[in-house]
């Protein structure tokens, strides 16, 4: 693996959803292999994309065939998901990959939360909710009068979040939903596209446990406890597991695509597909799923449960070979990404490469926030909003670009450490390495302030996990690879890494004390 130590003058803040760069690609220069094609479907939250992955024995090469925006659209102040053009994009892509002859395998996965609802006749109900839609603002309060936050997290697992199912579903109970009222089926995102593909509506495990609605103790959904919420509970699908085929194509996308291939459920939770693309051995590690959002943490056997855990609002979400994920979930580069907007609004036309220089060039732990703080959860003029937190909270408030997202760079980078010293406390052992997957490893300066604030070597790599991970599951799935851990060792050797190394602790140790004054107030 390449390994070095990084420049962070030299960083690109890129977040999820960017393409990599083209030696990123395996292979790159290369005679292109001739074995099992694989494709995955890996749909963002600000952008959908579909990568071919070719397997030839201990090698994997990649090449992405389509790529398409994607986001809410604000329908009279509801913000919804276009998952008919999604599909359309999707059969594109499909179409694009039958000229190479038949797939060997293909498979969907997307973010976590959202869900679409189907009637009796199989027909979609209404379009799919965002995650970041207002309509779950109170609902904490409106679920705990019905059920005490303790009972829903010894139920669950999961970690509290106003976007998360539970909440979508409640509100929508308390709203009197007609929607809701005639659904036959609940399928998360991952789901509703598998149906679409062909014919079967089933629920995948590591796409369900993100619900808050399921139950790992009981391997069930967690029907009592939705039951007390007024939330049907039968329109919950049968649960499979990641890498069960779920049939052929149906007719009517073979035929509007030309496209052959078993469809083969991925982790379709793409953070667990790029957790399973994190190349590591041992148990000394822990992971940073980097993009969108950060989420951190640990595989494990079981889920954890503890009070500990539901003290520091961590979660157990599923993971693939038996395990679980418990982690994190940190508002990641959705920061970056939204003062970016904010910024293009204005007629200020910034790209993620200047962005970067000009926080490498601002003045270091100058102000910090938290990255969690509810006021940056929805869409909005997000730097006049860190402004104004850092206003609150006595810091000075960033004055221009380069401070901005030099402000939130860093913050991540204290809150990656402040949930490596919780892992570790609950693990009861130190974590001597973390690994940085997926588009925001690409952020070379986030990288180097991870390193700097948490005092580790981070592992940067590899730049296409989420991608990775399901083609692996899928070739997992067709024998064509033996374990995870085999596919851990093909990704290793067909995908270059970049270790970080600590830089001096100076300054660090006292804006962490400030960081840990804003998160445990």
């Amino acid at each position: 693996m390449g390994q070095g130590t990084s420049n962070p003058q030299a960083g690109n803040a890129i977040p999820a959803g960017k393409p990599a760069a083209t030696g990123e690609t395996a292979g790159a220069g290369k005679p292109a292999l001739a074995g099992k094609r694989f494709l995955a479907l890996d749909l963002g939250a600000e952008s959908g994309r579909g990568v071919l992955g070719t397997l030839d024995g201990a090698r994997l090469e990649l090449r992405e065939v389509g790529r398409f925006r994607n986001g809410p659209v604000n329908i009279l102040g509801t913000l919804h998901w276009d998952v008919l053009s999604i599909l359309q994009h999707i059969k594109e892509i499909l179409a694009a990959c039958a000229e190479g002859g038949a797939l060997n395998g293909v498979g969907v996965d997307t973010w976590g939360v959202d869900f679409a609802l189907l009637g009796k006749d199989g027909g979609l109900l209404a379009n799919p909710c965002h995650y970041r839609d207002v309509r779950t603002r109170g609902m904490f309060r409106e679920a705990f009068m019905l059920v005490p936050r303790e009972e829903i997290f010894q139920r669950t697992g999961i970690q509290f979040m106003e976007i998360n199912t539970l909440y979508q579903l409640l509100a929508m109970v308390r709203a009197q939903s007609p929607a809701l009222a005639a659904a036959h089926r609940l399928l998360m995102m991952p789901d509703l596209f598998h149906y679409w593909l062909t014919g079967q509506a089933l629920g995948e495990f590591t796409i369900a446990t993100t619900s808050q609605c399921y139950d790992p103790r009981a391997g069930d959904w967690a029907r009592g406890m939705l039951g007390k919420m007024g939330i049907p509970a039968d329109i919950f699908p049968p649960i499979i597991r990641p890498g069960t085929e779920l049939g052929p194509l149906a007719h009517s996308v073979a035929a509007a695509t030309g496209a052959q291939a078993p469809v083969i459920a991925p982790a379709s939770h793409d953070t667990a597909s790029a957790v399973a693309a994190v190349p590591a051995t041992g148990d000394d590690w822990c992971y940073i799923s980097s993009g969108t959002w950060s989420l951190m943490g640990v595989e494990v056997p079981e889920p954890i449960i503890t009070d500990a855990a539901l003290k520091c609002n961590f979660t157990n979400e599923g993971g693939v070979a038996g395990t679980y994920r418990f982690l994190k979930n940190i508002g990641g580069l959705w920061l970056v990404q939204e003062s970016r907007r904010t910024w293009e609004r204005e007629g200020r036309e910034i790209g993620y490469d200047e962005l970067a220089a000009l926080a490498a060039q601002a003045a270091p732990l100058v102000s910090i926030v938290e990255p969690d703080h509810p006021s940056f959860l929805h869409p909005g003029d997000m730097p006049s909003r860190i402004s104004e937190f850092c206003g609150q909270t006595g810091q000075p408030e960033p004055g221009d670009v380069g401070a901005v997202v030099r402000c939130i760079l860093e913050s991540l980078a204290l809150k990656y450490r402040w949930v490596l010293e919780r892992l570790e406390e609950m693990l009861g052992r130190r974590i001597a390495r973390v690994h940085i997957v997926g588009g925001g490893t690409q952020n070379t300066l986030l990288s180097q302030l991870a390193a700097d604030a948490m005092q580790r070597p981070v592992i940067a790599g590899p730049v296409e996990a989420t991608a990775i991970g399901s083609i692996m599951i899928q070739a997992i799935a067709v024998g064509e690879v033996g374990s995870l851990a085999e596919a851990r060792e093909i990704i290793a050797a067909s995908f270059p890494t970049v270790t970080y190394e600590p830089g001096p602790v100076a300054g660090w140790e006292e804006a962490y004390e400030r960081y840990r004054t804003l998160a445990e107030a």
